[in-house]
């Protein structure tokens, strides 16, 4: 995929209008005078210009200057529950639509209603991981970006994503188990404490903090909009 700079833009624009202001020159120069001769040179001048400008891209099209290939990449967000994760994923996505690259969002709850009975125990969890992870690679090397958007606890099946993946970026959503217990509206924290939610990471099921994350974002005191920034930023370091 290309996106095109505005560099570009600018030059494309300032050697199209140097091409229309010489064939008006050219027009006028040989017609002068009448009204209705005038009048001639507009209507030729409207039809050679729309000739010449659809040349003049078709020229510009084939010229590789100014024009900058978008590597399509996995950002793999982490954490607890209610860390944030779809929340921020969900508006890098708007963000990234906006600029007209092809996005695919995977998001846990989704994804597992696509993929029924699959459990909680570490080895259905580790099995999940890796069929989303296979799916997003896939979905990679066909020039989607991919926003996926995990608890996934367990750092080995994240390294096997990685390693499935062309350009893999890890964003732990850093954001305290305490916090994300206050902030759960769906009452999850306090069944799993009351054991009527079993194997419930952070509570009687273990998250293995990321070893080396390309991005790490805790959210108790930012706003969506400046956490989403700081992927962002990210994402414009090495696009």
């Amino acid at each position: 995929m290309f996106v095109e700079q505005k560099r570009r833009s600018i030059i494309k624009t300032i050697s199209w209008r140097l091409w229309a202001t010489i064939t008006t020159i050219a027009l006028v120069f040989l017609f002068v005078g009448e009204v209705k001769i005038a009048l001639y040179i507009g209507a030729v001048e409207v039809v050679l210009k729309m000739i010449l400008y659809f040349a003049h891209e078709r020229i510009w099209n084939k010229i590789k200057f100014g024009k900058k290939e978008v590597q399509p990449a996995v950002y793999w967000f982490t954490g607890f529950s209610g860390s944030g994760k779809s929340t921020l994923s969900e508006n890098f996505v708007k963000i990234l639509k906006k600029k007209g690259l092809r996005v695919e969002h995977l998001d846990g709850d989704s994804v597992r209603d696509i993929f029924p009975k699959t459990g909680f125990s570490k080895e259905e969890r580790n099995r999940h991981i890796k069929r989303v992870g296979f799916l997003a690679s896939k979905l990679e090397k066909n020039g989607v970006f991919v926003i996926a958007s995990f608890i996934s606890p367990y750092q080995e099946t994240r390294d096997f994503v990685r390693n499935l993946c062309d350009n893999f970026v890890e964003v732990h959503v850093s954001t305290p188990i305490e916090v994300c217990e206050k902030r759960d509206v769906k009452g999850l924290y306090k069944k799993a404490r009351n054991g009527e939610i079993t194997q419930f990471t952070g509570i009687d099921h273990p998250y293995e903090i990321p070893n080396n994350p390309e991005i790490t974002i805790d959210t108790t005191h930012m706003k969506v909009e400046d956490s989403v920034n700081e992927v962002l930023k990210y994402f414009n370091s090495i696009k």
